[in-house]
């Protein structure tokens, strides 16, 4: 073959490759590795705002780092030799190529980003004693391009979605830079107690949640996804990778995983006080007790939360179900934000995402819910509505004062009018609180569920507002305007209806079950982490 052939075609994964070359005889060998940057053209034209850099191990020896091919070739569409020594002592030969999280990732569209290579040549540096050696050349040639073959199916049925091993999803985790570790199905199955229906504290769509107490006494939160879950290899890369970039003390941290056959486990910090949810308007036994600086402490957890993803994070990520049963709380009652099951990462080239519509009724921004246009002011308004709640101990989708009023949100812009928001204040904190403070959340929180997205605030603008650094803007929305308005009747009516399904009387009376009902087209429970079963401790 004309060396001029081997650019005319490449193989290219968005995170990794690697190839194993078997029975070979030990020793030293030669191996070649042929490039030509043939996606990214320099034409002046979109495709070449591409940068792809990734590394290049050979016998898990690090032999190239942040490699560029088209710095190296000095031009696009330009061969490149790079020529590596090799010890063979098991007679296998690893050669693998991994996208180490540097590069664009989007650019000029996705999955175009990862390691390219065009060709692969290995010499041995030995002659094999006596006449053996043609018939080894024979073989290497012959199992290499079984290899080839083998892979070149295998990489198809996998980039189709037909087949996810264990082997393929451990390689892409253990490559991938996560700030987490790796747990054996013998440490989780010990730490839960096999399992034990006792230490079940959940169960969402993915699988079931559980209680668990590692060897050293930390105590943690097994998520076990089910083999029915559509969560497949590349999403189960993709969320750890994305919440393992999440370091923030308001974000529920993830310890790492566990890869066992179909089994997946995410293993997470637990968190004591379970859910803000439960914590405030649950039943009598699970409710807590919050004086108002407790609740000036939460609410201002959250949105600093919130700011760390919307603005501070190297992932810049929408969230896109934030509401009070996604709120956990630790043993301090410190709020952490948990369930990514539904978060979007955002694309730095785009002003907005438009999407299916995936989340919660009553929480879900007005333009998110009808268009599916999703930016992240649509999680500013969710935080708005869980502020309402905290202020009032109350659920927005079960507050309805009257036949008139649809929601605890409709209700506070009455008040608003009305020059009254000191009603909102939940009778239960008497007259001991800081009025400033509470009118301060209250406005911040009607501020946030603007229905127009561009006059919401970015939700560092919000910290400082509930810390009292800036001052908060009136409101100044009509009532009226925003109980008719097309979008707000729209998802009246299908509140209505979900109002009107029969429902047992265990579902009634759990604010966690009844929140269930009122999902649309999503991907994850309501309960992806906690918690489901009330009476679990």
């Amino acid at each position: 073959m004309n060396n001029s052939e081997l650019y005319t075609s490449a193989r290219l994964s968005p995170l990794s490759l690697t190839y194993y070359a078997r029975c070979l005889a030990n020793g030293n060998y030669t191996v070649k590795l042929y490039f030509a940057e043939i996606v990214f053209r320099d034409n002046r034209s979109f495709y070449s705002l591409g940068r792809r850099i990734f590394d290049v191990y050979i016998q898990e020896q690090l032999v190239l780092k942040d490699f560029d091919i088209e710095n190296a070739a000095q031009g696009v569409d330009k061969a490149i030799v790079r020529e590596f020594k090799a010890v063979v002592r098991n007679k296998v030969l690893l050669i693998r190529f991994h996208w180490a999280g540097k590069g664009t990732t989007a650019v000029p569209q996705r999955g175009t980003y990862g390691p390219l290579i065009s060709a692969i040549s290995v010499e041995a540096d030995f002659s094999p004693p006596g006449n053996g050696k043609k018939k080894i050349l024979i073989g290497v040639g012959a199992a290499v391009s079984v290899l080839f073959l083998v892979f070149m199916i295998l990489g198809i049925l996998w980039w189709k979605g037909y087949i996810g091993s264990k082997i393929s999803r451990e390689k892409e985790l253990r490559g991938l830079d996560l700030q987490t570790g790796f747990f054996t199905y013998r440490q989780i199955k010990a730490a839960t107690d096999n399992f034990d229906a006792a230490n079940k504290i959940g169960e969402g769509s993915f699988g079931s949640v559980y209680k668990g107490i590692l060897l050293d006494g930390t105590i943690i939160a097994v998520k076990k996804l089910s083999s029915r879950s559509k969560q497949g290899n590349r999403e189960f890369v993709t969320e750890i990778g994305m919440i393992s970039a999440l370091q923030h003390p308001n974000l529920v941290k993830l310890y790492g995983c566990c890869i066992e056959g179909n089994q997946l486990f995410l293993v997470y910090e637990y968190m004591e006080n379970n859910s803000l949810a439960r914590a405030l308007f649950g039943s009598d036994e699970h409710r807590l007790t919050f004086d108002w600086p407790m609740r000036q402490k939460i609410c201002v957890g959250i949105a600093r939360g919130m700011a760390f993803m919307h603005e501070e994070s190297t992932l810049k990520i929408v969230h896109r179900d934030i509401k009070s049963t996604n709120v956990l709380l630790d043993r301090d009652l410190n709020p952490k934000i948990s369930d990514f099951g539904l978060a979007k990462l955002d694309e730095e080239e785009n002003t907005h995402i438009s999407t299916r519509v995936a989340g919660t009724i009553g929480y879900m921004a007005p333009e998110y819910a009808l268009w599916g246009y999703l930016t992240y002011k649509a999680d500013v308004y969710s935080f708005g509505v869980v502020a309402l709640e905290i202020v009032a101990g109350m659920n927005n989708m079960k507050y309805r004062p009257n036949e008139n009023y649809f929601c605890l949100l409709d209700w506070a812009l009455v008040l608003q009018q009305r020059g009254n928001l000191m009603e909102l204040v939940d009778p239960k904190l008497v007259s001991e609180f800081n009025k400033e403070e509470a009118v301060r959340m209250i406005k911040v929180a009607l501020l946030c569920t603007n229905p127009s997205p561009a006059l919401r605030p970015k939700m560092s603008a919000v910290v400082s507002m509930l810390e009292g650094r800036t001052v908060v803007h009136e409101n100044g929305m009509d009532p009226s305007i925003y109980g008719n308005e097309l979008r707000l009747r729209a998802l009246k009516d299908q509140y209505g209806q979900i109002l009107q399904l029969p429902m047992s009387p265990n579902e009634t009376d759990s604010l966690i079950h009844s929140s269930n009902a009122t999902w649309i087209g999503s991907s994850t429970s309501t309960q992806d982490l906690y918690s489901i079963n009330l009476d679990s401790r």
